[in-house]
């Protein structure tokens, strides 16, 4: 659960920005489910009693998502407003990534898998296969 002083202004900014969609709201303002890809859920909820949003120079948790164009959807959450820690770069084991931050101040990892890479070949050990 991510925590937003405004339930009702995340959910349109997510909605807007990352391409999620709105699936059941508690409350007026409250707590929202929101879609993400075809199996993915995130739920965003108000701040009350010791649920805090983030607080600026802490870094508690990085939500990652998995997209199928990851260039896309550094473009729309960037024009967005959503602000940019890392560009999207193509990394040894496979997946390109981004690092971006949404108005709440939390922490969004956009990657997409690019091609299959076994650990072996970027330094990993494989300890069970999937």
């Amino acid at each position: 659960m991510l925590i937003y002083p405004d339930v009702r202004a995340a959910v349109a900014w997510l909605e807007s920005a990352f391409g999620f969609e709105e699936r059941v709201r508690i409350g007026d303002a409250h707590r929202a489910q929101l879609r993400v890809g075809s199996d993915g859920a995130v739920v965003v909820a108000d701040v009350r009693a010791d649920q805090v949003a983030p607080s600026a120079g802490v870094v508690t948790h990085v939500v990652k998502v998995r997209v199928p164009d990851i260039d896309a959807a550094f473009r729309r959450a960037r024009d967005f407003g959503a602000r940019v820690l890392e560009e999207p770069r193509t990394w040894e084991y496979g997946e390109r990534s981004c690092l971006l931050e949404d108005l709440g101040g939390h922490r969004w990892e956009l990657t997409q898998t690019m091609r299959d890479v076994e650990a072996e070949e970027w330094g990993g050990i494989t300890v069970a296969p999937w």
